[in-house]
């Protein structure tokens, strides 16, 4: 393939956008060669700047569930754009998705949509500290919840101690009120609880992790983290931001029978628009402004754009629940053809796959968390990249992303992937 335009595009851009990109991992940094400029989408295809054309197994991320420009969607957002694009003042289309979502949801009362996952998830740990007047959170290293202050901290030496910022311009009073657990490891949950009694708010978590590659949480671990914020009076947040809407229609909560005091959502209840949203209980959203002394605000919270795309995307969804089937069988398709590939070479391999997410981690242990998705050989996966893009293929540009397939993904596209897969595998 060749791709001149989307390189010169890429030099251009790098004149007036930090590193060329607006949000880094479009940058190819973990892979090496100049981002794809996408000029359309359609279905399960993106097509470039150079008129290449790939099968998309990211779905911008997560939100295109349905398939690139679905139909129903497009006409929606084109409809309500007529009446015009933002506001700043209330719309009937909000209560209408907010009712839908909480009637989709288990354990939820109220919704407050914002603009993006990130937001969903700073306002929620905000509104957990609010609630139970305690400063401390527990987060999970590798678990991604947007680039709030808060979040931006990993573990140091030792799998148990204060946070310390991984970027500049995070401070360090900031850092201390953030404990780093491991994923998958209840005991390193404990000790912080011990180490902090009557201190910790809230502790967050992508339920099914998407950030250090696909992370299922093992059996046991979820309901142990549930079991021990009731023991301590502590809130449980789940961030399913990638989640929502796409393991099942009441998310990993409704897939894994674990209730959380608070969950945040994005992605797929935009439609592929700019949204977020958190969501809780009366008793504590009661808490929230203008009815209690928690803030939070936006200007374009609830825009009707979003709120359509979402919306028609959540109906389209609650009307074919057969969809999250579909999306599961054709990902168990993709891995055992993986896997049957990957068998007969001697390459170390581990895939993990919940639902409709999938990862590929070149390395003998298993994967379970951060450290042991870290082991995996970027040299494998950089050549594995590069070799699938070559032949129409798009993957996560990093090893510790998730896959994400949609619905217009067909077996005939499936086979298709998995014949170049064969076929770049051969060559390692």
């Amino acid at each position: 393939m060749q791709y001149k335009r989307s390189s010169e595009l890429f030099e251009y851009a790098k004149l007036s956008i930090p590193g060329g990109v607006n949000s880094p991992v479009r940058a190819f940094k973990a892979v090496g060669g100049s981002p794809i400029f996408v000029k359309k989408a359609k279905g399960a295809y993106l097509f470039d700047e150079d008129d290449n054309r790939y099968i998309d197994f990211i779905s911008s991320w997560g939100p295109m569930i349905l398939g690139h420009a679905y139909e129903p969607v497009v006409n929606s957002i084109s409809n309500i754009a007529k009446n015009g694009t933002s506001f700043g003042m209330p719309t009937a289309i909000e209560t209408e998705i907010a009712e839908l979502v909480i009637s989709s949801v288990p354990n939820i009362d109220k919704v407050r949509f914002v603009n993006s996952g990130t937001e969903a998830c700073m306002s929620a740990i905000r509104l957990a500290r609010g609630y139970t007047n305690r400063d401390k959170i527990i987060k999970f290293s590798g678990c991604y919840h947007g680039h709030s202050d808060s979040f931006l901290i990993e573990a140091g030496s030792g799998a148990v101690t204060f946070g310390s910022p991984n970027s500049p311009g995070v401070t360090k009073g900031t850092a201390k009120d953030t404990l780093i657990a491991n994923y998958n490891d209840i005991d390193s949950v404990k000790l912080h609880f011990k180490m902090h009694p009557n201190k910790i708010a809230a502790v967050i978590i992508e339920p099914v992790a998407g950030n250090m590659g696909c992370i299922p949480p093992v059996t046991g671990f979820l309901e142990s983290i549930r079991e021990i914020c009731n023991e301590n009076q502590s809130l449980l947040i789940f961030d399913e931001v990638m989640t929502g809407f796409r393991l099942s229609l009441g998310g990993a909560q409704e897939v894994l029978g674990v209730k959380a005091d608070i969950v945040t959502y994005g992605k797929v209840i935009g439609g592929g628009l700019p949204v977020g949203a958190f969501a809780s209980n009366n008793d504590i959203m009661k808490k929230l402004a203008p009815e209690g002394s928690v803030y939070q605000a936006g200007t374009l919270s609830g825009n009707p754009l979003a709120m359509s795309a979402g919306l028609t995307t959540i109906k389209a969804l609650r009307n074919d629940l057969d969809i999250y089937t579909r999306l599961e069988d054709k990902t168990k398709a993709l891995h055992e053809g993986m896997k049957k590939c990957l068998n007969k070479k001697s390459i170390p391999f581990r895939i993990n796959r919940f639902g409709s997410m999938i990862s590929l981690h070149f390395t003998d242990s298993k994967v379970v968390d951060f450290s042991s998705s870290s082991r995996g050989d970027n040299k494998f996966f950089k050549k594995y990249f590069h070799g699938m893009l070559a032949k129409g293929i798009y993957l996560p540009p990093s090893a510790y992303e998730s896959y994400f397939l949609n619905d217009a993904l067909s077996y005939d596209d499936i086979e298709f992937t998995l014949n170049a897969f064969n076929k770049v595998i051969d060559t390692f």
